[in-house]
């Protein structure tokens, strides 16, 4: 059986084609377009035309490629990019109307959940309880959970893109009271889920994001070309190193540092601050670099359930957001977690 999974993300539309056996994904093509939506944004939140032509032809090649391998119709997804943007609507009727393809936008809570599946697939049950951190874009999501699924999933908007943006202006390297209001902001709102996951004690912690795979690299775990199966780990003293480090550099500066792509090098800074506050806060010391994320948790889903259960992902999106951004669900998390001391 083959399969095809289409991620539109903040930097990059990715397509992935798997060949099933057993119940595992196992890819033969895997392609990218760097779009780069976030920066596209305008000071109003919407992606607008010229965003959403460039989706467009990215998603038109990714479906024709899909077909030249034989794949039927991606399981086509988009993040935060899309989800938080207020022209959503119109930029899901592009596609649809001009692709055929029905993006479904998933909410924050079932991206941590469908990302902590695909993580513990490849864990394994020798994990034991497990905590899993990504960092997006446009948002960080959490979860926890001693079985396939997690007991409790969070997103918070404190993605690496949309903080750069936010706190780094146009001081190149940033100032020390930007660089320290950005730390205020992520303490603050990763108190709760912090907490619920310090509470927990987890037995293993995982990282499955892009960014976080990078400042790995940058803190000395295996390059890519070392296949997937060599342990990489991601550990709290290094990357607070790395915080500083990043902190005195240039963006140009930071994109000549291994492990850290061009594209990436502007919002490495916020991601490493970001992967450091999360650890510090839950009693975090090292993190496992994970392979396995949201695509692989998409297909295990779509494997174990069905297109049933793909096609009901549409009526499980609200769009419901605080004014701050973070997820109902996260926000909840204030009632569910124990007490703890500060």
């Amino acid at each position: 059986m083959r399969i095809s999974v289409l991620d539109t993300g903040s930097n990059t539309v990715r397509l992935a084609v798997c060949d099933v056996g057993d119940g595992v994904p196992l890819p033969v093509h895997t392609a990218k377009w760097k779009l780069r939506l976030s920066e596209q944004v305008g000071s109003d939140g919407c992606l607008g035309e010229t965003a959403t032509d460039h989706l467009v032809k990215a998603l038109n090649s990714a479906a024709e490629m899909a077909r030249e391998w034989d794949a039927p119709e991606p399981l086509a997804f988009a993040t935060s990019v899309v989800r938080d943007a207020p022209d959503r609507a119109d930029v899901l009727g592009a596609v649809h109307s001009r692709t055929g393809l029905r993006l479904r936008v998933l909410p924050g809570e079932a991206e941590a959940r469908l990302t902590f599946l695909g993580a513990r697939r490849w864990m394994g049950w020798r994990a034991g309880p497990l905590a899993l951190f990504d960092i997006g874009g446009g948002s960080l999501e959490v979860a926890f959970g001693r079985g396939r699924t997690p007991e409790f999933a969070a997103s918070l908007p404190l993605g690496a893109n949309r903080l750069t943006n936010e706190f780094f202006g146009s001081t190149d390297p940033p100032s020390p009271a930007e660089v320290a209001a950005l730390r205020r902001k992520v303490r603050h709102q990763l108190r709760d889920v912090s907490a619920r996951i310090r509470w927990e004690h987890p037995h293993t912690a995982v990282a499955t994001s892009r960014t976080l795979q990078q400042l790995g690299r940058l803190c000395g775990a295996a390059p890519g070309r070392h296949g997937p199966f060599v342990d990489r780990v991601l550990r709290r003293g290094d990357l607070r190193r790395a915080v500083d480090r990043l902190a005195a550099l240039s963006v140009a500066e930071r994109a000549e540092l291994p492990g850290i792509s061009a594209p990436r090098a502007r919002q490495s800074l916020a991601g490493a601050i970001v992967g450091h506050s999360a650890m510090k806060l839950s009693g975090v010391k090292a993190l496992m670099i994970c392979p396995w994320a949201l695509r692989e948790g998409i297909l295990l889903r779509y494997l174990e359930d069905g297109a049933d259960w793909w096609a009901d992902l549409e009526s499980h999106v609200d769009g419901k957001r605080g004014a701050d951004g973070t997820a109902v669900a996260a926000r909840q998390l204030r009632v569910a977690t124990p007490s703890s001391p500060a």
